[in-house]
């Protein structure tokens, strides 16, 4: 595979609030109606923290990135910097799932095995930091990645935003080996 793998870095981040930009409206499109799409941004987007806690990557090839996405081990879910009703609380591995977080992908690159790597790497790192489990709220585009991936449903629900318009999720759980 011609892609590279490497922690994102604050110095990553005018790249990578593009290519999610770019990734939520083509990505979404096929599976929600316009205004469902625009009101995702209100959900969706960079969250620093990952950046700074060491746990987000990006995908790299040719020197640019054409994915990302990260583990949390801090209560949060979903969501950016952006965001509201963010928790930074710590989890406890032994009892609590780490959080796979903000995965996008350049669409001109999707289906090239861009998230699978993502998860892969996310899945072992919280693994290695002790979590037994990873959940995640998955959009409905990201869903058969996720299945693939192994993870399934525990919830299906929605997320208010502030034009008024819920965005379908779901969240998702694997355990991690």
């Amino acid at each position: 595979m011609p892609f590279t793998l490497r922690l994102a870095t604050l110095d990553d981040v005018p790249s990578l609030k593009p290519l999610m930009d770019r990734s939520i409206r083509a990505l979404l499109a096929p599976y929600l109606p316009p205004e469902a799409v625009e009101a995702s941004f209100d959900i969706m987007g960079l969250d620093t923290q990952l950046i700074s806690d060491g746990t987000y990557v990006v995908v790299v090839e040719d020197n640019l990135i054409r994915g990302c996405g990260g583990w949390s081990k801090r209560a949060t879910l979903f969501g950016g910097d952006h965001t509201g009703g963010r928790e930074p609380a710590l989890l406890d591995p032994v009892t609590e799932p780490a959080r796979i977080r903000a995965m996008y992908t350049d669409p001109d690159h999707a289906r090239r095995g861009i998230g699978r790597l993502v998860i892969d790497a996310c899945e072992a790192a919280a693994a290695r930091a002790g979590f037994k489990r990873a959940q995640l709220a998955a959009t409905l585009a990201g869903e058969p990645l996720y299945r693939v991936c192994g993870y399934e449903v525990i919830e299906r629900f929605t997320s208010p935003t502030r034009s008024g318009v819920d965005v379908p999720l779901l969240r998702m759980e694997k355990a991690l080996s």
